[in-house]
Protein backbone atom coordinates (compact mmCIF):
# COMPACT_ATOMS: atom_id res chain seq x y z
CA UNK A 1 0.00 0.00 0.00
CA UNK A 2 1.54 3.49 -1.11
CA UNK A 3 0.03 6.81 0.87
CA UNK A 4 -1.90 7.63 -2.04
CA UNK A 5 -3.35 4.20 -3.93
CA UNK A 6 -3.95 1.30 -1.97
CA UNK A 7 -3.40 -1.87 -4.76
CA UNK A 8 -5.36 -4.98 -5.27
CA UNK A 9 -3.28 -7.81 -3.84
CA UNK A 10 -0.72 -9.10 -6.30
CA UNK A 11 -2.13 -12.98 -6.56
CA UNK A 12 -5.70 -10.93 -6.97
CA UNK A 13 -4.20 -8.89 -9.62
CA UNK A 14 -2.69 -11.53 -11.07
CA UNK A 15 -6.12 -13.49 -11.21
CA UNK A 16 -7.67 -10.33 -12.64
CA UNK A 17 -5.08 -10.42 -15.41
CA UNK A 18 -5.55 -14.32 -16.44
CA UNK A 19 -9.20 -13.67 -16.44
CA UNK A 20 -8.94 -11.05 -19.15
CA UNK A 21 -10.53 -8.42 -17.17
CA UNK A 22 -7.19 -6.53 -17.16
CA UNK A 23 -5.97 -6.24 -20.33
CA UNK A 24 -2.76 -3.97 -19.94
CA UNK A 25 -4.51 -1.38 -22.06
CA UNK A 26 -4.59 2.47 -21.50
CA UNK A 27 -7.03 4.72 -22.55
CA UNK A 28 -4.36 6.37 -24.87
CA UNK A 29 -3.97 3.53 -26.70
CA UNK A 30 -8.05 2.29 -26.90
CA UNK A 31 -8.30 6.08 -28.75
CA UNK A 32 -5.41 4.88 -31.32
CA UNK A 33 -7.07 1.18 -32.58
CA UNK A 34 -10.75 3.30 -32.13
CA UNK A 35 -9.50 6.10 -34.78
CA UNK A 36 -8.33 3.22 -36.94
CA UNK A 37 -10.84 1.18 -36.83
CA UNK A 38 -13.83 4.14 -37.06
CA UNK A 39 -11.48 7.29 -38.05
CA UNK A 40 -14.36 8.60 -40.59
CA UNK A 41 -17.29 7.58 -38.38
CA UNK A 42 -18.47 10.56 -35.77
CA UNK A 43 -17.52 10.49 -32.44
CA UNK A 44 -18.87 13.39 -30.62
CA UNK A 45 -21.50 16.05 -31.24
CA UNK A 46 -21.94 19.18 -29.72
CA UNK A 47 -23.83 22.45 -30.34
CA UNK A 48 -21.16 24.07 -32.76
CA UNK A 49 -18.33 20.64 -33.13
CA UNK A 50 -18.75 17.56 -35.15
CA UNK A 51 -15.87 15.75 -35.05
CA UNK A 52 -14.70 11.66 -36.10
CA UNK A 53 -12.95 9.76 -34.25
CA UNK A 54 -9.72 10.58 -36.11
CA UNK A 55 -10.36 14.57 -35.60
CA UNK A 56 -10.73 13.40 -31.96
CA UNK A 57 -7.59 11.38 -32.05
CA UNK A 58 -5.51 14.05 -33.72
CA UNK A 59 -6.78 16.54 -31.14
CA UNK A 60 -5.95 14.51 -28.23
CA UNK A 61 -2.60 14.07 -29.75
CA UNK A 62 -1.85 17.88 -30.25
CA UNK A 63 -3.19 18.84 -26.60
CA UNK A 64 -0.70 16.12 -25.14
CA UNK A 65 1.55 18.02 -26.53
CA UNK A 66 0.74 21.09 -25.63
CA UNK A 67 -0.01 19.94 -21.95
CA UNK A 68 4.06 18.70 -22.02
CA UNK A 69 4.95 21.82 -23.29
CA UNK A 70 3.44 24.02 -20.45
CA UNK A 71 5.04 22.09 -18.04
CA UNK A 72 2.77 19.11 -17.36
CA UNK A 73 4.36 16.25 -16.31
CA UNK A 74 3.44 12.59 -16.09
CA UNK A 75 1.70 11.76 -12.75
CA UNK A 76 0.53 15.47 -11.70
CA UNK A 77 -2.92 15.56 -11.40
CA UNK A 78 -5.08 18.13 -13.14
CA UNK A 79 -8.77 19.49 -11.96
CA UNK A 80 -10.69 19.51 -15.08
CA UNK A 81 -14.18 21.18 -14.38
CA UNK A 82 -15.92 21.51 -17.52
CA UNK A 83 -19.37 20.81 -18.74
CA UNK A 84 -20.70 18.83 -21.58
CA UNK A 85 -18.53 19.75 -24.44
CA UNK A 86 -16.85 18.44 -26.97
CA UNK A 87 -13.59 19.54 -25.69
CA UNK A 88 -14.37 17.26 -22.19
CA UNK A 89 -13.06 14.46 -24.42
CA UNK A 90 -10.19 15.87 -25.89
CA UNK A 91 -9.33 17.10 -23.15
CA UNK A 92 -8.78 14.07 -20.79
CA UNK A 93 -7.66 11.60 -23.56
CA UNK A 94 -4.91 14.91 -24.17
CA UNK A 95 -4.25 14.63 -20.37
CA UNK A 96 -4.08 10.77 -20.53
CA UNK A 97 -1.56 10.85 -23.24
CA UNK A 98 0.49 12.74 -21.52
CA UNK A 99 0.54 10.66 -18.34
CA UNK A 100 -1.70 13.16 -16.32
CA UNK A 101 -4.16 12.37 -13.82
CA UNK A 102 -7.77 14.12 -14.40
CA UNK A 103 -9.41 15.15 -10.99
CA UNK A 104 -13.05 15.12 -12.45
CA UNK A 105 -14.83 18.51 -11.11
CA UNK A 106 -18.89 18.80 -11.59
CA UNK A 107 -19.95 22.35 -13.11
CA UNK A 108 -22.13 22.79 -9.83
CA UNK A 109 -19.00 22.89 -7.79
CA UNK A 110 -17.88 25.83 -6.52
CA UNK A 111 -14.33 27.45 -4.41
CA UNK A 112 -15.65 25.32 -1.93
CA UNK A 113 -15.09 22.11 -3.40
CA UNK A 114 -12.40 23.40 -6.27
CA UNK A 115 -10.36 23.97 -3.55
CA UNK A 116 -10.46 20.83 -1.36
CA UNK A 117 -9.67 18.69 -4.64
CA UNK A 118 -6.76 21.16 -5.68
CA UNK A 119 -5.35 20.91 -2.10
CA UNK A 120 -6.21 16.57 -1.47
CA UNK A 121 -4.65 15.93 -5.42
CA UNK A 122 -2.17 18.25 -5.02
CA UNK A 123 -3.03 19.73 -7.97
CA UNK A 124 -0.67 21.22 -10.88
CA UNK A 125 -3.37 22.68 -12.92
CA UNK A 126 -6.86 23.91 -13.07
CA UNK A 127 -9.03 23.12 -16.21
CA UNK A 128 -12.23 24.82 -16.59
CA UNK A 129 -14.60 27.18 -18.99
CA UNK A 130 -14.66 30.78 -19.07
CA UNK A 131 -18.69 31.93 -18.22
CA UNK A 132 -21.25 29.46 -17.86
CA UNK A 133 -23.95 29.38 -17.30
CA UNK A 134 -24.09 32.93 -16.43
CA UNK A 135 -21.15 32.18 -13.39
CA UNK A 136 -17.56 32.84 -14.04
CA UNK A 137 -15.80 29.31 -13.88
CA UNK A 138 -12.06 31.03 -15.42
CA UNK A 139 -12.42 33.85 -11.97
CA UNK A 140 -13.01 31.28 -9.55
CA UNK A 141 -10.47 28.73 -10.92
CA UNK A 142 -8.01 31.56 -10.89
CA UNK A 143 -8.49 32.55 -7.19
CA UNK A 144 -8.33 29.20 -6.11
CA UNK A 145 -5.21 28.68 -7.88
CA UNK A 146 -3.77 31.95 -6.22
CA UNK A 147 -4.23 30.17 -2.63
CA UNK A 148 -2.90 26.62 -3.73
CA UNK A 149 0.65 26.08 -4.21
CA UNK A 150 0.81 23.33 -5.88
CA UNK A 151 -1.21 24.88 -8.76
CA UNK A 152 0.89 25.92 -11.30
CA UNK A 153 -1.64 26.46 -14.17
CA UNK A 154 -5.03 27.67 -14.92
CA UNK A 155 -6.35 26.83 -18.43
CA UNK A 156 -9.45 28.07 -20.12
CA UNK A 157 -11.04 26.28 -23.12
CA UNK A 158 -12.00 28.70 -25.70
CA UNK A 159 -9.07 30.89 -25.23
CA UNK A 160 -6.37 31.82 -27.00
CA UNK A 161 -3.44 30.59 -24.71
CA UNK A 162 -5.69 27.03 -24.67
CA UNK A 163 -5.91 27.61 -28.58
CA UNK A 164 -2.20 27.57 -28.60
CA UNK A 165 -2.22 24.24 -26.84
CA UNK A 166 -4.63 22.86 -29.33
CA UNK A 167 -2.32 23.32 -32.19
CA UNK A 168 0.89 22.02 -30.70
CA UNK A 169 2.43 19.92 -32.77
CA UNK A 170 2.17 16.01 -31.78
CA UNK A 171 5.12 14.06 -30.61
CA UNK A 172 5.49 10.60 -29.47
CA UNK A 173 5.23 10.08 -25.01
CA UNK A 174 5.74 7.15 -22.82
CA UNK A 175 2.64 5.42 -22.65
CA UNK A 176 1.66 5.36 -18.60
CA UNK A 177 1.41 2.15 -16.78
CA UNK A 178 -2.00 0.41 -17.42
CA UNK A 179 -2.01 -0.66 -13.91
CA UNK A 180 -1.65 2.96 -12.37
CA UNK A 181 -3.98 5.37 -11.60
CA UNK A 182 -5.93 6.88 -14.20
CA UNK A 183 -7.76 9.74 -12.56
CA UNK A 184 -9.50 10.50 -9.58
CA UNK A 185 -13.07 10.21 -9.34
CA UNK A 186 -15.37 11.94 -6.91
CA UNK A 187 -17.31 10.42 -4.28
CA UNK A 188 -21.14 10.67 -3.87
CA UNK A 189 -21.50 11.26 -0.74
CA UNK A 190 -24.77 13.24 0.73
CA UNK A 191 -22.56 15.34 3.53
CA UNK A 192 -19.17 16.79 3.47
CA UNK A 193 -16.93 17.52 0.94
CA UNK A 194 -16.23 14.21 -1.82
CA UNK A 195 -13.58 11.69 -0.70
CA UNK A 196 -11.14 11.03 -4.21
CA UNK A 197 -11.58 7.53 -5.93
CA UNK A 198 -8.44 6.47 -8.11
CA UNK A 199 -9.30 4.52 -11.20
CA UNK A 200 -6.41 3.13 -13.23
CA UNK A 201 -6.79 1.96 -16.85
CA UNK A 202 -7.29 -1.53 -16.13
CA UNK A 203 -10.06 -1.64 -14.10
CA UNK A 204 -11.31 1.04 -15.29
CA UNK A 205 -11.54 -0.26 -19.05
CA UNK A 206 -13.22 -3.48 -18.21
CA UNK A 207 -15.66 -1.88 -16.44
CA UNK A 208 -16.63 0.42 -19.68
CA UNK A 209 -16.34 -2.57 -21.89
CA UNK A 210 -18.31 -4.73 -20.18
CA UNK A 211 -21.22 -1.84 -20.32
CA UNK A 212 -21.10 -1.28 -23.56
CA UNK A 213 -21.59 -4.87 -24.21
CA UNK A 214 -24.60 -5.39 -21.53
CA UNK A 215 -26.73 -2.44 -22.69
CA UNK A 216 -26.13 -3.54 -26.90
CA UNK A 217 -23.94 -0.44 -27.92
CA UNK A 218 -22.98 -0.87 -31.63
CA UNK A 219 -21.12 1.39 -34.31
CA UNK A 220 -25.00 2.86 -34.93
CA UNK A 221 -25.67 3.47 -31.84
CA UNK A 222 -25.92 7.09 -30.57
CA UNK A 223 -25.43 8.62 -26.96
CA UNK A 224 -26.97 11.14 -25.22
CA UNK A 225 -24.72 12.75 -22.81
CA UNK A 226 -27.41 14.84 -20.85
CA UNK A 227 -26.00 14.37 -16.96
CA UNK A 228 -23.05 16.02 -16.29
CA UNK A 229 -20.52 13.74 -18.23
CA UNK A 230 -17.51 13.98 -15.72
CA UNK A 231 -20.16 12.16 -13.27
CA UNK A 232 -19.23 8.46 -13.36
CA UNK A 233 -22.97 7.41 -14.36
CA UNK A 234 -23.05 9.31 -18.30
CA UNK A 235 -19.03 8.85 -17.95
CA UNK A 236 -18.87 5.22 -18.04
CA UNK A 237 -22.49 3.31 -17.59
CA UNK A 238 -21.95 3.00 -20.48
CA UNK A 239 -21.71 6.77 -21.24
CA UNK A 240 -19.33 8.74 -23.32
CA UNK A 241 -16.20 5.87 -22.84
CA UNK A 242 -18.93 3.22 -23.67
CA UNK A 243 -19.85 5.08 -26.63
CA UNK A 244 -16.57 5.36 -27.59
CA UNK A 245 -15.62 1.72 -27.02
CA UNK A 246 -18.34 0.84 -29.23
CA UNK A 247 -17.46 3.02 -32.17
CA UNK A 248 -20.99 5.25 -31.69
CA UNK A 249 -21.58 8.99 -31.46
CA UNK A 250 -21.89 10.89 -28.08
CA UNK A 251 -24.29 14.11 -28.07
CA UNK A 252 -23.01 16.87 -25.65
CA UNK A 253 -26.28 18.35 -24.06
CA UNK A 254 -25.63 21.34 -22.58
CA UNK A 255 -28.95 20.73 -20.21
CA UNK A 256 -30.90 17.89 -19.23
CA UNK A 257 -34.22 19.27 -19.82
CA UNK A 258 -37.00 17.62 -21.52
CA UNK A 259 -36.77 20.41 -24.46
CA UNK A 260 -33.13 20.59 -24.99
CA UNK A 261 -32.96 17.14 -24.56
CA UNK A 262 -35.91 16.26 -27.18
CA UNK A 263 -34.62 18.28 -29.55
CA UNK A 264 -31.34 16.52 -29.59
CA UNK A 265 -33.02 13.40 -29.45
CA UNK A 266 -34.78 14.33 -32.73
CA UNK A 267 -32.16 16.33 -35.02
CA UNK A 268 -29.36 13.20 -33.90
CA UNK A 269 -31.57 9.99 -34.07
CA UNK A 270 -30.12 9.57 -30.29
CA UNK A 271 -30.84 5.89 -29.52
CA UNK A 272 -29.71 5.40 -25.57
CA UNK A 273 -29.33 8.14 -22.76
CA UNK A 274 -29.11 7.97 -18.66
CA UNK A 275 -31.25 10.03 -16.20
CA UNK A 276 -31.55 10.27 -12.65
CA UNK A 277 -35.06 9.47 -11.52
CA UNK A 278 -36.31 12.95 -11.23
CA UNK A 279 -35.24 13.92 -15.01
CA UNK A 280 -36.87 10.71 -15.91
CA UNK A 281 -39.96 11.99 -14.26
CA UNK A 282 -39.72 15.16 -16.07
CA UNK A 283 -39.09 13.87 -19.31
CA UNK A 284 -41.94 11.19 -19.17
CA UNK A 285 -44.14 13.70 -17.93
CA UNK A 286 -43.10 16.41 -20.72
CA UNK A 287 -43.19 13.19 -23.22
CA UNK A 288 -47.20 13.82 -23.43
CA UNK A 289 -47.07 17.07 -24.68
CA UNK A 290 -44.14 16.98 -27.04
CA UNK A 291 -44.38 17.36 -31.15
CA UNK A 292 -40.61 16.14 -31.27
CA UNK A 293 -40.11 12.53 -32.68
CA UNK A 294 -38.69 10.50 -30.27
CA UNK A 295 -38.89 7.60 -32.02
CA UNK A 296 -35.24 6.53 -32.43
CA UNK A 297 -34.96 6.65 -28.36
CA UNK A 298 -34.26 2.69 -27.97
CA UNK A 299 -33.21 2.75 -24.11
CA UNK A 300 -33.29 4.95 -21.31
CA UNK A 301 -31.28 3.99 -18.30
CA UNK A 302 -32.22 5.28 -14.66
CA UNK A 303 -29.73 5.20 -11.73
CA UNK A 304 -27.92 7.49 -9.78
CA UNK A 305 -30.37 7.13 -6.81
CA UNK A 306 -33.52 4.15 -6.94
CA UNK A 307 -36.12 4.60 -9.13
CA UNK A 308 -39.44 3.59 -7.35
CA UNK A 309 -41.67 1.28 -9.50
CA UNK A 310 -44.57 3.77 -9.56
CA UNK A 311 -41.93 5.49 -11.81
CA UNK A 312 -40.65 2.53 -13.25
CA UNK A 313 -43.54 1.60 -14.94
CA UNK A 314 -44.42 5.03 -16.58
CA UNK A 315 -41.14 5.75 -18.69
CA UNK A 316 -41.83 3.33 -21.08
CA UNK A 317 -44.81 3.92 -22.35
CA UNK A 318 -44.55 7.37 -22.15
CA UNK A 319 -41.36 7.57 -24.03
CA UNK A 320 -41.50 4.38 -26.10
CA UNK A 321 -38.28 2.78 -24.97
CA UNK A 322 -37.34 0.23 -23.24
CA UNK A 323 -36.02 1.14 -19.57
CA UNK A 324 -32.72 -0.12 -18.20
CA UNK A 325 -32.01 0.35 -14.57
CA UNK A 326 -28.30 1.01 -13.87
CA UNK A 327 -26.98 1.08 -9.90
CA UNK A 328 -23.82 1.62 -9.24
CA UNK A 329 -21.00 3.91 -7.49
CA UNK A 330 -17.69 6.01 -8.58
CA UNK A 331 -15.89 3.29 -6.13
CA UNK A 332 -17.02 0.74 -8.43
CA UNK A 333 -19.18 -1.78 -8.30
CA UNK A 334 -21.94 -1.88 -11.44
CA UNK A 335 -25.45 -3.58 -11.98
CA UNK A 336 -27.46 -3.42 -14.75
CA UNK A 337 -30.89 -4.83 -15.52
CA UNK A 338 -30.63 -6.93 -19.01
CA UNK A 339 -32.68 -5.80 -21.81
CA UNK A 340 -33.48 -9.19 -22.05
CA UNK A 341 -34.76 -9.74 -18.72
CA UNK A 342 -38.55 -10.23 -17.34
CA UNK A 343 -40.33 -7.30 -16.91
CA UNK A 344 -40.92 -7.70 -13.15
CA UNK A 345 -37.00 -7.55 -12.78
CA UNK A 346 -36.45 -4.53 -14.68
CA UNK A 347 -39.82 -3.01 -12.54
CA UNK A 348 -38.67 -4.16 -8.86
CA UNK A 349 -34.73 -4.47 -8.84
CA UNK A 350 -31.82 -2.49 -9.28
CA UNK A 351 -30.03 -4.57 -11.69
CA UNK A 352 -27.22 -8.09 -11.02
CA UNK A 353 -23.32 -6.69 -11.31
CA UNK A 354 -21.82 -7.13 -14.76
CA UNK A 355 -18.35 -9.20 -13.50
CA UNK A 356 -18.97 -13.47 -12.53
CA UNK A 357 -15.87 -11.84 -10.63
CA UNK A 358 -17.97 -9.27 -8.62
CA UNK A 359 -18.08 -10.37 -4.39
CA UNK A 360 -21.38 -9.28 -2.86
CA UNK A 361 -22.16 -9.89 0.54
CA UNK A 362 -25.31 -8.30 2.53
CA UNK A 363 -24.44 -8.71 6.45
CA UNK A 364 -25.89 -7.07 9.09
CA UNK A 365 -27.31 -3.49 8.89
CA UNK A 366 -27.16 -3.19 12.33
CA UNK A 367 -23.85 -2.98 12.62
CA UNK A 368 -21.40 -0.28 10.80
CA UNK A 369 -18.55 -2.13 11.17
CA UNK A 370 -20.09 -5.36 10.18
CA UNK A 371 -17.53 -8.12 8.49
CA UNK A 372 -17.81 -9.65 5.10
CA UNK A 373 -18.65 -12.95 7.28
CA UNK A 374 -21.91 -11.40 9.32
CA UNK A 375 -24.05 -12.44 6.41
CA UNK A 376 -27.77 -12.34 6.83
CA UNK A 377 -30.61 -14.96 5.94
CA UNK A 378 -31.27 -14.96 2.30
CA UNK A 379 -33.55 -12.57 0.74
CA UNK A 380 -33.39 -10.57 3.88
CA UNK A 381 -32.33 -6.72 3.58
CA UNK A 382 -28.96 -5.86 5.12
CA UNK A 383 -26.00 -3.44 4.13
CA UNK A 384 -24.42 -4.21 0.80
CA UNK A 385 -20.40 -5.11 1.04
CA UNK A 386 -18.30 -6.01 -2.16
CA UNK A 387 -15.61 -6.28 -3.76
CA UNK A 388 -14.08 -7.05 -7.43
CA UNK A 389 -12.02 -6.23 -10.33
CA UNK A 390 -13.39 -2.98 -10.85
CA UNK A 391 -14.04 -1.52 -7.23
CA UNK A 392 -11.51 -0.25 -5.65
CA UNK A 393 -9.61 -1.10 -2.19
CA UNK A 394 -8.74 2.36 -0.41
CA UNK A 395 -9.47 6.31 -1.28
CA UNK A 396 -6.95 8.03 -2.09
CA UNK A 397 -4.54 9.66 0.41
CA UNK A 398 -7.44 8.75 3.04
CA UNK A 399 -5.86 5.58 5.11
CA UNK A 400 -7.94 6.54 8.06
CA UNK A 401 -10.90 6.42 6.25
CA UNK A 402 -9.79 3.85 4.50
CA UNK A 403 -9.94 1.75 7.95
CA UNK A 404 -13.73 2.26 8.45
CA UNK A 405 -14.87 2.12 4.66
CA UNK A 406 -13.37 -0.87 3.77
CA UNK A 407 -13.43 -4.81 5.82
CA UNK A 408 -9.60 -5.92 6.10
CA UNK A 409 -10.53 -8.56 3.65
CA UNK A 410 -10.89 -5.65 1.42
CA UNK A 411 -14.66 -5.78 0.99
CA UNK A 412 -15.95 -1.97 0.22
CA UNK A 413 -18.75 -0.97 2.80
CA UNK A 414 -21.06 1.07 0.03
CA UNK A 415 -23.47 1.94 2.85
CA UNK A 416 -26.55 0.68 0.21
CA UNK A 417 -29.39 -1.49 2.21
CA UNK A 418 -30.27 -4.42 -0.34
CA UNK A 419 -32.46 -7.44 -0.74
CA UNK A 420 -30.47 -9.69 -3.07
CA UNK A 421 -33.38 -11.80 -5.27
CA UNK A 422 -32.61 -15.44 -5.97
CA UNK A 423 -31.43 -14.38 -9.34
CA UNK A 424 -28.77 -12.59 -8.13
CA UNK A 425 -30.65 -9.33 -8.88
CA UNK A 426 -29.92 -6.37 -6.42
CA UNK A 427 -33.27 -4.35 -4.89
CA UNK A 428 -32.09 -1.16 -3.40
CA UNK A 429 -34.06 -0.64 -0.06
CA UNK A 430 -32.35 3.00 0.87
CA UNK A 431 -29.21 4.38 2.29
CA UNK A 432 -28.14 3.08 6.09
CA UNK A 433 -27.40 6.50 7.06
CA UNK A 434 -30.95 7.73 5.46
CA UNK A 435 -32.71 5.40 7.95
CA UNK A 436 -35.10 7.27 10.28
CA UNK A 437 -35.04 6.27 13.73
CA UNK A 438 -38.49 7.58 14.92
CA UNK A 439 -38.89 6.49 18.43
CA UNK A 440 -37.37 3.09 17.89
CA UNK A 441 -39.21 2.47 14.83
CA UNK A 442 -36.78 2.28 12.05
CA UNK A 443 -38.36 4.10 8.92
CA UNK A 444 -37.01 3.73 5.22
CA UNK A 445 -37.27 7.07 3.49
CA UNK A 446 -37.47 5.56 -0.09
CA UNK A 447 -40.62 2.81 1.35
CA UNK A 448 -42.41 5.96 2.45
CA UNK A 449 -41.43 7.74 -0.98
CA UNK A 450 -42.49 5.05 -3.30
CA UNK A 451 -46.15 5.64 -1.78
CA UNK A 452 -46.18 9.17 -2.05
CA UNK A 453 -45.33 8.73 -5.85
CA UNK A 454 -47.84 6.25 -5.94
CA UNK A 455 -50.70 9.37 -5.98
CA UNK A 456 -51.32 10.56 -9.34
CA UNK A 457 -50.38 14.63 -7.82
CA UNK A 458 -47.05 13.68 -7.09
CA UNK A 459 -44.13 14.20 -9.19
CA UNK A 460 -41.30 13.54 -7.01
CA UNK A 461 -40.92 12.91 -3.69
CA UNK A 462 -38.32 13.29 -0.68
CA UNK A 463 -38.66 12.21 3.19
CA UNK A 464 -35.97 13.29 5.89
CA UNK A 465 -35.26 12.93 9.42
CA UNK A 466 -36.76 16.00 11.86
CA UNK A 467 -34.96 16.16 14.77
CA UNK A 468 -37.88 15.78 18.04
CA UNK A 469 -37.32 15.95 21.64
CA UNK A 470 -39.83 13.08 22.22
CA UNK A 471 -39.29 10.74 19.68
CA UNK A 472 -35.76 11.59 18.46
CA UNK A 473 -36.85 12.25 14.91
CA UNK A 474 -39.50 12.23 13.16
CA UNK A 475 -40.19 12.33 9.21
CA UNK A 476 -41.04 15.08 7.02
CA UNK A 477 -41.88 14.33 3.61
CA UNK A 478 -41.39 17.31 0.45
CA UNK A 479 -43.11 16.85 -2.21
CA UNK A 480 -42.81 18.20 -5.64
CA UNK A 481 -46.69 18.01 -7.45
CA UNK A 482 -47.26 16.78 -10.64
CA UNK A 483 -48.12 19.69 -13.65
CA UNK A 484 -51.58 21.59 -12.51
CA UNK A 485 -51.42 19.04 -9.24
CA UNK A 486 -52.18 20.86 -6.22
CA UNK A 487 -52.23 18.44 -3.21
CA UNK A 488 -52.45 19.25 0.03
CA UNK A 489 -50.33 17.69 3.38
CA UNK A 490 -53.04 16.25 4.78
CA UNK A 491 -54.61 14.63 1.62
CA UNK A 492 -51.14 13.19 1.12
CA UNK A 493 -51.00 11.64 4.68
CA UNK A 494 -54.68 10.02 4.18
CA UNK A 495 -53.39 8.45 1.01
CA UNK A 496 -49.96 7.07 2.50
CA UNK A 497 -52.19 5.64 5.27
CA UNK A 498 -55.04 4.19 3.10
CA UNK A 499 -51.86 2.17 1.37
CA UNK A 500 -51.71 -0.36 4.41
CA UNK A 501 -48.63 1.41 5.82
CA UNK A 502 -47.92 1.28 9.85
CA UNK A 503 -48.66 4.25 11.14
CA UNK A 504 -44.98 5.43 12.27
CA UNK A 505 -44.31 5.16 8.55
CA UNK A 506 -47.31 8.08 8.00
CA UNK A 507 -45.21 11.04 6.90
CA UNK A 508 -45.18 13.25 10.29
CA UNK A 509 -44.66 16.60 8.25
CA UNK A 510 -45.66 17.14 4.46
CA UNK A 511 -44.10 19.98 2.98
CA UNK A 512 -44.96 20.88 -0.94
CA UNK A 513 -42.82 22.99 -2.85
CA UNK A 514 -41.93 23.64 -6.34
CA UNK A 515 -38.84 21.93 -6.81
CA UNK A 516 -35.97 20.09 -5.24
CA UNK A 517 -32.62 21.87 -4.73
CA UNK A 518 -29.67 19.14 -6.39
CA UNK A 519 -26.35 18.03 -6.35
CA UNK A 520 -24.02 18.98 -9.46
CA UNK A 521 -25.00 15.42 -10.99
CA UNK A 522 -28.86 16.16 -10.28
CA UNK A 523 -30.02 14.29 -7.54
CA UNK A 524 -31.99 15.93 -4.70
CA UNK A 525 -30.13 16.86 -2.41
CA UNK A 526 -31.68 15.65 0.95
CA UNK A 527 -28.42 17.83 3.07
CA UNK A 528 -30.00 21.15 1.54
CA UNK A 529 -33.62 20.08 2.55
CA UNK A 530 -32.68 18.91 5.89
CA UNK A 531 -30.84 22.57 6.70
CA UNK A 532 -34.11 24.23 5.28
CA UNK A 533 -35.86 22.48 7.99
CA UNK A 534 -33.44 23.63 10.87
CA UNK A 535 -33.72 27.15 9.43
CA UNK A 536 -37.44 27.22 9.50
CA UNK A 537 -37.30 25.83 13.18
CA UNK A 538 -35.61 28.80 14.26
CA UNK A 539 -37.30 31.33 12.39
CA UNK A 540 -40.57 29.55 14.71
Amino acid sequence: MTADHVPWPPETAARYRASGYWRGQTFGKLLTGLAEAYAERLAVIGENARWTFAELDERAHRLAAGFTGAGIRAGDRVVVQLPNVPEFASVVFGLWRAGALPVFALPAHRASELRHFAEQSEAAAILTVGEHERFDHAAMARAVAAEISSVRNVFVVGTEEFAVLEAATPRALPDPDPAGVAFLQLSGGSTGLPKLIPRTHDDYLYSVRESARICGLRPESVYLAALPVAHNFPLSSPGLLGALHAGAATVFAPRPDADTAFRLIEAEGVTITGLVPPLAAAWAQAAGRTTRDLSSLDVLLVGGAKCARELAEKIGPALGCRLQQVFGMAEGLVCYTRLDDPDEYVLATQGRPISPDDEIRVVNPDDPLSTSDDVVAPGEIGALLTRGPYTIRGYYRAEEHNKTAFTEDGFYRTGDLVRRHPSGHLEVVGRAKEQINRGGEKVAAEEVENHLMAHPGVLDAAVVAVPDPYLGERTCAYVVPAAGAEPAAAELRRFVRERGVAAFKVPDLVQVVPEFPVTGVGKTSKRELRAALAALAKEK
